[in-house]
């Protein structure tokens, strides 16, 4: 029987059971009630068992729909439908969080690299590849170099001997000082994670290498600069030898290395200096059919044209540039050791923390006493713009 029909029995049972009170039939009276109780149980079980079953369904209801609406499911939902060609919406509350959070009350992180990333190489290689001499202290440093060596002669039985002295000379180099300086908040040091210390630390010390590696052509030699191989006195490279170039050609390099060194000789352990620009023209020459004139390895600063090293200086003019004029000087071709940097003290790279103290600075200063010159007679071929 359902419940209802038990129900139902129970209204015909209140009817009998007071129909037999009223006639005093006891017996039946009895048997009626004890009818009604096994009923009511019945009920009582029927209903639980139905409640249980209700809250069943209900939680695997409300299971599945939990499940759907984690942004996981609803996501790859979303994909599927997507795939499927169909049109999905994208609910708001996917992308705004629950609780929303001021950040006018709420400090918001900051993060910070542990790195700091460089930037492009802006000292050239020539300052690694000159002679350096260490010196203890003193203001100057006298090269001596040989200019030319005598030549014997035919001489008769008892005469003098011929002539034949070399003949020799110095530069002078004469002590300069270079230095650079640069200033961090004292909170970078304390607080940032990655290496900005370390960085400006070593960017005092770069810069003098920087200064120093283009000085060593151009330095003026005038008070407190060093002579740059440009400058040069003409007792050390005789204007004369210098060349001019036009432009870069299929044979521009072969008159660079042959109009260098003496008579008897073609010069070996020899390199050129030029700038990025004249490079990219030796580059890009081709013959007739298309093939590239020269054979250029390229290593960072410094390779090979045809064999030949180079090293790359942006203190030289360029030839190929439209905005250098006749005269100036563009290239230079011998041994790199041909140059001598005198240093009369090593590099000091020092720290203060009391200088500004009061405004929390923090002071890097890098120093050095430095001279040079060029050390060989005509140790370089120079190249002017034609």
């Amino acid at each position: 029987m359902t419940i209802k029909e038990l129900k139902n029995r129970l209204k015909e049972i209140a009817v009998e059971a007071k129909a037999a009170e009223t006639s005093g039939d006891d017996a039946k009276l009895d048997k009626l009630i004890e009818e009604a109780n096994t009923i009511n149980d019945k009920i009582e079980r029927a209903q639980k068992l139905a409640e249980i079953t209700k809250n069943a369904t209900a939680a695997e209801e409300s299971e599945g729909e939990q499940q759907e609406s984690t942004p996981e499911n609803l996501a790859e939902k979303r994909g599927k439908k997507l795939k499927n060609g169909e049109t999905v919406r994208m609910n708001k509350t996917i992308v705004t969080p629950k609780a929303a959070i001021s950040t006018t009350t709420i400090a918001m992180p900051h993060h910070t690299a542990e790195d700091v990333r460089d930037t492009f190489n802006d000292v050239s290689s020539l300052i690694d590849a000159v002679k350096i001499v260490s010196l203890d202290g003193g203001e100057s440093y006298q090269r001596g170099f040989v200019k030319s060596y005598g030549e014997g002669d035919y001489t008769t039985e008892g005469s003098d001997a011929a002539t034949a002295e070399p003949t020799f000379d110095y530069v002078d180099i004469n002590k300069t000082y270079i230095t650079a300086y640069a200033e961090e908040p004292n909170a970078i040091r304390k607080l940032a994670p990655a290496a900005y210390d370390a960085v400006i630390s070593n960017s005092t010390s770069r810069a003098v290498r920087k200064k120093l590696s283009k000085q060593i052509l151009v330095g003026s030699g005038e008070t407190g600069s060093i002579v740059g191989i440009f400058n040069a006195p003409a007792k050390v490279i005789d204007p004369t030898t210098d060349m001019e170039v036009t432009a870069i050609t299929g044979t521009t390099l072969d008159d660079i290395i042959y109009s260098y060194g003496g008579e008897e000789d073609v010069e070996g352990f020899c390199g050129l200096i030029l700038n990025k620009a004249d490079l990219k023209a030796f580059a890009k020459l081709r013959t007739d059919d298309g093939k590239k004139v020269y054979d250029i390895q390229n290593n960072g600063n410094s390779g090979t044209i045809d064999g030949v090293p180079f090293i790359i200086n942006s203190a030289c003019k360029a030839v190929s540039a439209t905005g250098t004029t006749k005269g100036e000087y563009c290239m230079a071709y011998g041994p790199f050791f041909n140059y001598e940097l005198a240093v009369f003290s090593d590099m000091d790279v020092s720290i203060s923390t009391e200088y500004k103290f009061k405004s929390g600075q923090i002071a890097h200063k890098a120093e050095m006493y430095v001279g040079g010159n060029t050390a060989s007679y005509n140790g370089f071929v120079r190249v002017k713009k034609g």
